[in-house]
């Protein structure tokens, strides 16, 4: 039985240092350093659970996440879980319609965040309530009570509750044979960690040679500060890693529509399966122009995670800017809102690729893809996720990567509980690390 009144929610600003050796590092975020805003929520429960969220940030600003996670956290103490769970488009819309905070949303930017990293630490409990890893837990619902949990305000001209549910009924056909593939096999991804924008050409071989002894066969390359150098970076990787092996470019926001299309042209000789980010990601028009130019070589638009709401989402796919959609854990409401993105996706027939480059977002986001390939999408045709190898020695249940596959978590909850030995290290300023760095800047 899930319940308990919320008794307590703290937050903490926890930072990782990445940016001393580039990691993370691209085109428009040239010094990252991966945090999150951190959130543990407590009830009065007898079984002593807590619920652990994050928001995943790139170091300063994450004290205004903190600030706002504060400000909502009065719609969520004193609430009794099982209350939120039963009405929880309810309870999205409550945190989201904020009367004053809504202002300076609505539903993007900071507060979107926040609400984010308050949902994930509820989804927690409520799967650690259950006795079930995320995945599982949504896998087993019924399809009117997983369409109870989305908020379809603003996408009915999209998708309907009625064409949602029976997206929801078609998807438990071969159910059970899917979810037997996943525990198998896992959920194939690809690695950006070999070349961030900051490491160099000798760099760059090593971590390419290394993952490819590893059995990785699907590649992210981030470009755009400079035309010359991409052109080297990506002869450099796809010399190593062959015609055969998928090669992806991420510019991360960098140019005008004009541009990335007169830059794509200069790169397409290496054979990029996408563009990602090609520009600003609320242009959703510019997506559709860049897309529709390059479609002619063979190569997509990937966009999506800094895809504000499910409405751009639904603007991307009903105008045809992009062809893999990339959501994010973090950046949208939580599973709640998306559940409404992968149920639009699978509606337009668009592949779901999420974004996984941040500390925790690999923990987070296996649980939606592995989910979606279950009961909605039925499928890995185009269909990969990212993964980072970095920061997953902080988590209490990290993910587990065989043969360049996800293999689908077994612990109970979303996975976003945090050592905490590595908080109090890292939490910002107090922290050791930080302690350290901040006297060395001084001195």
């Amino acid at each position: 039985m899930v319940g308990g009144r919320v008794t307590a929610l703290s937050v903490h600003d926890v930072r990782f240092p990445t940016s001393l050796a580039g990691h993370g590092s691209d085109a428009m975020h040239t010094d990252p350093d991966y945090s999150a805003a951190y959130v543990i929520i407590e009830t009065d429960a007898k079984d002593g659970l807590k619920g652990y969220g994050i928001t995943f940030t790139l170091g300063k600003g994450t004290e205004v996440v903190v600030c706002a996670i504060k400000a909502l956290s009065h719609h969520v103490l004193d609430k009794d879980l099982g209350d939120i769970v039963r009405d929880f488009r309810g309870f999205y819309r409550q945190l989201t319609s904020d009367g004053q905070l809504r202002w300076i949303g609505p539903e993007k930017g900071v507060v979107h965040l926040a609400t984010a990293a308050v949902l994930n630490a509820l989804w927690d409990l409520w799967a650690k309530q259950e006795g079930k890893p995320l995945w599982k837990l949504l896998v087993d619902m019924d399809p009117k009570q997983l369409i109870s949990c989305i908020d379809f305000r603003y996408i009915t001209d999209a998708l309907t509750e009625e064409e949602a549910y029976e997206i929801l009924q078609k998807g438990s056909i071969g159910k059970k044979e899917r979810e037997e593939q996943m525990l198998e096999y896992g959920y194939p991804a690809y690695t950006t960690s070999c070349a961030w924008l900051g490491y160099s050409d000798q760099q760059l071989k090593k971590l390419c040679n290394e993952a490819l002894k590893e059995g990785w066969t699907r590649f992210k390359v981030k470009v755009g500060a400079d035309l010359e150098d991409d052109i080297r970076r990506c002869r450099v990787i796809r010399d190593i890693i062959g015609p055969e092996k998928i090669l992806m470019v991420d510019a991360n926001q960098r140019w005008d529509v004009p541009e990335a299309i007169e830059w794509m042209l200069k790169l397409a000789e290496f054979k990029p399966l996408w563009i990602e980010e090609p520009t600003s990601p609320d242009d959703v028009l510019g997506h559709a122009t860049i897309s529709k130019a390059l479609a002619p070589l063979g190569i997509g638009v990937a966009t999506g995670e800094q895809c504000q709401n499910r409405v751009i989402f639904k603007q991307l796919l009903q105008a045809e800017a992009l062809q893999f959609l990339q959501i994010d854990s973090c950046r949208l409401g939580s599973v709640n809102e998306n559940l409404s993105v992968l149920l639009m996706a699978k509606k337009f027939q668009i592949p779901v690729c999420p974004h996984a480059g941040g500390v925790g977002l690999c923990e987070l986001v296996q649980h939606l893809i592995i989910f979606d390939y279950i009961s909605i999408s039925g499928s890995l045709e185009n269909r990969i996720c990212e993964y980072v190898d970095h920061l997953h020695e902080h988590f209490k249940y990290p993910v587990v990567i065989k043969k360049a596959s996800y293999m689908p978590p077994k612990d109970a909850g979303y996975s976003t509980e945090m050592k905490e030995e590595s908080v109090k290290k890292h939490q910002f300023p107090g922290g050791e690390v930080w302690q350290k760095l901040l006297a060395a800047q001084q001195n």
